[in-house]
């Protein structure tokens, strides 16, 4: 059966009955919390940004560096490590790295110097480098395909979910035991959840709930459960192009993360600890963001796969839009709410950008996949946004450096515009690929 860009095939329209049990949003849940810890884990930095540049007389762009070591780690070993995973068994995978964040996040609570500081965080990296990838990927293997944009953007909302708490319990901690309690209570609660996850999620029982792409969900590349060729990652433009533009526009969204609560204490002179709960609360609106805009894009897709890049072109374009005009504006109540409308948008490319990469790619290799999503997610995006702005702020002021941020939105559009007019090509080539492999 041939399909166009525009057709849905039957299979996509109703789940299979596997997909209503509960064990697979049990799953979802705990994977979920894991993904909690992980952004708590690393987003904690940013509430205690005022007490380490007074404690230890950093710059900002040292600051920047220790948010940007565990996204540009991240980004580095997303690809390799989520090979690992899809070779070695995911939900071990899942355990170990959590294991490890947290470890590590404990250890970030006993560092003397920047130096020390500096290791620890990398070690973070290390742990979590494979995680969104390899966790996604248990996800969706256990949904049904027309979930899977509102399933990534509610997963990778974890993100920011993880980042609000991170923050606002990071500034509560600092603000009444120290800034290391701030790193200890995280690193604990993630080790917590690793045991949980490790008697609750086995392999055995993935295998049994596991749900097959349908005809038209990926590239059957042989029967059964034969393992695509790592060349299929960049098999065709518009999955580069998704990498890409979804990368770009997460630029924005790692500055946010690092920034916000500096921005609010130095531009509206908010304390340490309002600045973080304010932050906390855009924060958690751009993970609203992400779910909602995952939902509408499944909505408007149902029957037009391409409207998937089309939403993602439409959320990039209103992020720009707000918070380019929000910043450019003199701090005050009605910039808050610029900032809001546009910290809604920031990432709503997310769920898209991840329904495209797990509709041109193939099952067996899909937390590589997502891995790849990843590197170029945290290499364009969460590494790059943090030390860039830092850099910025140093020699033009933080309230200058992030009125250029927005703007980088404009490279995302650019990317995904291109990607959706090759959309319909890729999809021919993708099956011809399938053909060939059947014969």
């Amino acid at each position: 059966m041939t399909l166009t860009a525009g057709e849905r095939p039957a299979t996509e329209q109703s789940p299979a009955p596997r997909s209503s049990r509960l064990f697979p949003w049990v799953v979802f849940t705990l994977t979920f919390g894991l993904l909690l810890s992980d952004y708590m884990s690393r987003q904690v930095l940013s509430a205690v940004f005022p007490f380490l540049k007074t404690e230890w007389a950093l710059t900002d762009t040292q600051l920047g560096s220790l948010t940007s070591i565990v996204a540009l780690t991240v980004g580095i070993l997303a690809v390799p490590l989520s090979l690992l995973g899809d070779r070695f068994g995911r939900a071990r995978a899942v355990v170990l790295m959590a294991v490890v964040w947290s470890l590590a996040t404990v250890g970030s609570a006993m560092a003397a110097n920047y130096g020390q500081l500096f290791i620890a965080r990398f070690l973070i990296g290390v742990g979590e480098a494979a995680y969104g990838s390899v966790g996604l990927a248990v996800v969706l293997a256990v949904f049904a395909a027309h979930r899977r944009a509102s399933l990534t953007g509610a997963f990778m909302a974890g993100g920011s979910f993880g980042s609000v708490l991170g923050v606002a319990l990071g500034g509560v901690f600092a603000a009444h035991f120290g800034w290391r309690w701030a790193f200890a209570a995280m690193g604990i609660f993630g080790l917590i959840l690793a045991v949980l996850y490790w008697v609750v999620v086995r392999e055995s029982k993935l295998e049994k709930y596991r749900i097959s792409d349908g005809v038209g969900e990926g590239p059957r590349l042989g029967a059964g459960r034969k393992r695509a060729g790592l060349a299929t990652l960049f098999s065709t433009p518009a999955v580069v192009l998704a990498y890409i533009g979804g990368g770009l526009q997460l630029f924005i969204a790692g500055s946010l993360f690092a920034w916000l609560p500096s921005y609010l204490n130095r531009a509206h002179g908010m304390v340490p600890a309002r600045a973080a709960g304010v932050a906390a609360l855009l924060i958690l609106v751009m993970g609203a963001g992400m779910v909602i805009c995952g939902m509408i894009t499944d909505r408007v897709s149902r029957k037009r796969p391409i409207s998937k890049w089309t939403t993602a072109i439409f959320f990039s374009t209103l992020s720009l839009v707000f918070l380019g005009t929000g910043f450019a504006i003199a701090p005050s109540k009605a910039q808050l709410l610029l900032l809001a409308f546009g910290c809604f948008f920031a990432a709503g490319t997310t769920g898209p950008t991840g329904a495209m990469v797990a509709r041109l790619t193939h099952e067996s290799i899909r937390a590589t996949a997502f891995g790849t999503l990843t590197f170029f997610n945290n290499l364009l995006g969460l590494a790059a946004g943090p030390i860039v702005t830092g850099i910025l702020a140093d020699r033009l002021g933080l309230e200058t450096a992030m009125k250029y941020v927005p703007l980088v939105a404009v490279g995302a559009i650019i990317a995904l515009l291109i990607g959706r007019s090759v959309y319909p090509s890729s999809l021919k080539r993708l099956e011809v690929a399938e053909a060939s492999n059947n014969l």
